[in-house]
């Protein structure tokens, strides 16, 4: 079955490309110009992702993320892949920070375009390798069947990206891993890492399942190797 992408972009030249060469591909993408049709043409039929260019007409592709965030239920954990300025690192750290789940610098090659639409993809379909359905450390729960995460009777909001990172960090409780690790765990290794992309999502992770996200207790950093998901919690 095709699955469906939506692209927000209002460089229409750039947007038939794209809409040709992964039509080739076996994905139906549909094009808004523009981010209030955008938002609308989402709503009206999720995609499976979206495409979504930094700078727009009518409202930056950062605002628009967080309004997708912001939506009722599935419709905020649909993936976002955002289009950013080309060595501009600052909008992909704030796109992630908002929880865009990839970035992809302009100009870019339409195969790795693809590559990281599949990725994001097969993370959400595939997610971590599956070992018993809960883990759970003190009063945080981590149902992997379900891909939710609770405090508690509080639920965690985290982006698809984000639940794999905790899922891969969780499975390895008490083990450091670096960076390069993590993304191993989490994406294979045809794509390159953006390093603060990792630093990027913990802090998210952490101001999710920490009391303290400050003073943290679950997600340990080890100054100049990476992290490590702390074994004994509450």
């Amino acid at each position: 079955m095709s699955q469906n992408l939506l692209m927000i972009e209002d460089d229409a030249r750039l947007a038939r490309m794209v809409v040709e060469y992964l039509g080739q591909s076996g994905f139906v993408v549909s094009h808004a110009g523009d981010a209030q049709s955008g938002l609308a043409a989402l709503q009206a039929s999720p995609p499976d992702l979206v495409i979504l260019d930094l700078m727009l007409p009518d409202m930056d592709g950062l605002e628009v993320c967080r309004r997708i965030r912001a939506l009722p239920g599935a419709l905020a954990q649909v993936p976002v892949l955002m289009l950013t300025a080309k060595g501009d690192p600052m909008d992909r750290i704030i796109g992630l920070e908002i929880g865009a789940d990839d970035y992809l610098p302009k100009p870019f090659e339409p195969r790795e375009l693809l590559a990281r639409i599949r990725a994001v993809l097969r993370r959400r379909v595939e997610g971590p390798p599956q070992v018993g359905r809960q883990l759970r450390f003190g009063t945080l729960e981590i149902d992997r069947d379900a891909r939710t995460v609770s405090m508690g009777a509080q639920a965690c909001d985290l982006t698809s990206y984000q639940f794999d990172l905790l899922v891969a960090l969780a499975e390895r409780a008490g083990r450091v891993l670096t960076r390069d690790q993590i993304m191993e765990a989490v994406r294979g290794r045809e794509l390159d890492a953006f390093d603060r992309s990792i630093d990027v999502h913990m802090g998210r992770i952490r101001a999710a399942i920490e009391v303290d996200p400050k003073t943290p207790k679950r997600i340990l950093t080890v100054r100049g190797v990476g992290y490590v998901f702390a074994r004994q919690q509450d």
